[in-house]
């Protein structure tokens, strides 16, 4: 095929103009030129490719263009990007690093500028990013949002910090993302008159609905940790163009099965209208973030999917720019060498360094939950040996440990439940938004095996035992691999397996152990600075 000049036919759907006809596409120099109706065409569906609304590249654990070598088998042309977490750890380096990486290959990338690097000033990241470096950003052509206002306590409270970077968004008229758990009420409603226009943190069609009365648009989420489509899609009913689809975070082996397209298809079984939900995975986002992809009509780009039917919705071809980049679920782009970016400073930790002396009290326990990024609190008696508090895996209460990879540092201790774990420990060099050591074990001994494994490598993640391990180095910055995107998803997988076997009952055990160190995500967390109550937006101690 010439990509410079080709056609093809089948079953137009157009989402523009909500009609599907049988056609035929012509595409010069990457351009859609001719759109010409038929009597007849094949049986198959030409359609705009889908975009995830917001996601976090790293949590793939591939650069960005590995990614998209990825994303393009499941039909996805575009993502829109904040590359929060690389930022944490890099800068603005780590910025550029991922917009660079974007720009090998064909898929679309649409970066924002981080909003709250760090997301708190109680935890210890690699660096900051103050307003006046979001100016210098929000300037550039090359970046087309603010990315997700996570410090809704900052805004609610008038920091002028935060309205500055609000501010220069604003000024150079781009889109600003939300971030804004729980938050209800006149707190919604100057959240949103702060200019903010969009929240994937819902979880419940109220809230949803509270937002969108106010003008905000719904990114509905479901990635690796948190799943909320089956609590949001009845918003489709009566406010489908107040929608959009994301992943927020997709970790490599979800990737592998499916994006973007695995929404649209469980949304068409349970009865939503076919444009609806197209719009929501595609034109919706174009819109509202005014991205240059095509949506099937004349003079767009030629970027677009074709499927084989609106019922098992396989995705035979992906084009981005006339380029077809994926056939029958294998990817045709080519694999780009990247180069390897970190800040990691953490020393080997000693046993020593975990003992907890008993005071004779009872602890504050995080309670994690299985497909949710929100903890709640739970009090416990802890378990004590020769005069230490330490883990009790009868009761599933597990010590939890956060190290600072930037400067060696003390560990800040706490304990968790529903984690799982009958023997062995866990860690991840993952852990939003920071990016320090959290890991959780059955022992001490175990704990600092697990840390210690990711000193070694400088990042990654592992599970592991006295006896075994899994360890997935993540070179760039602690967050990503420079291997093949299906090599990681498998090793990703052996460790997860592991983890496991080890106990744990979470879908995704990196995953919900990376967010249990978030401290914008009520309700109960762990800095590397101590536990912190977000509900009181303040360090709380350890025992009561």
């Amino acid at each position: 095929m010439n990509e410079n000049s080709f056609s093809l036919s089948g079953q137009i759907v157009d989402l523009v103009n909500s009609r599907i006809f049988p056609g035929k596409i012509t595409v010069t120099d990457q351009k859609i030129t001719e759109i010409t109706e038929l009597p007849e065409a094949e049986k198959r569906y030409i359609m705009p490719g889908f975009i995830d609304a917001h996601i976090h590249i790293e949590s793939s654990m591939v650069p960005p263009s590995e990614f998209g070598r990825m994303a393009v088998c499941h039909g996805t042309v575009a993502a829109v990007c904040d590359p929060h977490e690389i930022a944490n750890v890099m800068g603005v380096e780590g910025i550029d690093y991922m917009i660079r990486s974007g720009k090998r290959g064909h898929f679309k990338f649409f970066f924002g500028a981080p909003s709250c690097v760090p997301a708190t000033p109680f935890e210890t990241s690699g660096y900051a990013l103050d307003a006046h470096s979001i100016e210098q950003l929000m300037a550039r052509d090359d970046i087309h949002f603010l990315a997700e206002m996570m410090n809704y306590p900052g805004l609610l409270a008038d920091d002028p910090e935060i309205h500055k970077k609000l501010e220069a968004a604003k000024k150079n008229g781009k889109p600003i993302d939300g971030h804004a758990p729980m938050v209800t009420g006149n707190d919604i409603r100057k959240y949103v008159g702060a200019g903010i226009s969009t929240d994937h943190e819902c979880n419940a069609v109220e809230d949803a609905l509270e937002r969108i009365e106010l003008g905000m648009k719904i990114l509905i989420r479901e990635g690796s940790a948190a799943k909320n489509f089956e609590a949001l899609i009845p918003l489709m009913a009566e406010h489908p163009e107040m929608l959009m689809f994301c992943s927020d975070d997709k970790h490599p082996d979800d990737l592998v099965k499916g994006h973007i397209n695995q929404l649209v298809k469980r949304a068409l079984q349970k009865g939503y209208k076919l444009m609806d939900v197209l719009r929501a995975a595609s034109l919706n986002a174009v819109k509202h973030y005014r991205l240059d992809v095509g949506l099937l009509q004349k003079d767009d780009d030629a970027d677009f999917i074709v499927v084989d039917n609106l019922n098992d919705f396989n995705v035979m071809q992906t084009y981005v720019r006339g380029r077809l980049l994926a056939e029958n679920g294998v990817s045709l782009m080519q694999r780009r060498k990247e180069e390897a970016i970190n800040n990691f400073h953490a020393l080997p930790i000693e046993v020593e360094a975990l003992r907890v002396p008993d005071e004779g009290k009872r602890i504050k326990v995080i309670a994690c939950m299985d497909g949710n990024l929100i903890s709640n609190t739970i009090m416990a008696t802890p378990k004590v040996v020769e005069g230490n508090l330490v883990s009790d895996t009868t009761r599933d209460l597990l010590k939890m440990v956060v190290l600072n990879r930037y400067v060696p540092a003390k560990p800040a201790i706490g304990f968790i439940n529903n984690i799982g774990l009958k023997r062995g420990a866990i860690a991840t060099s993952v852990a939003h938004d920071s990016h320090n050591i959290v890991a959780v074990g059955c022992s001490d001994e175990d704990i600092a095996r697990a840390i210690n494994l990711l000193v070694y490598t400088k990042g990654g993640m592992v599970a592991c035992s006295e006896t075994e391990f899994v360890l997935l180095p993540l070179p760039v910055a602690g967050l990503m691999s420079l291997e093949e995107g299906s090599r990681v998803a498998a090793d990703y997988e052996r460790a997860a397996a592991l983890a496991h076997d080890f106990g744990c009952g979470l879908h995704s055990p990196f995953m919900t152990l990376s967010f249990m160190a978030l401290l914008v995500i009520p309700e109960l967390k762990l800095s590397d600075k101590g536990l912190f109550d977000v509900v009181q937006f303040g360090f709380t101690p350890l025992t009561v």
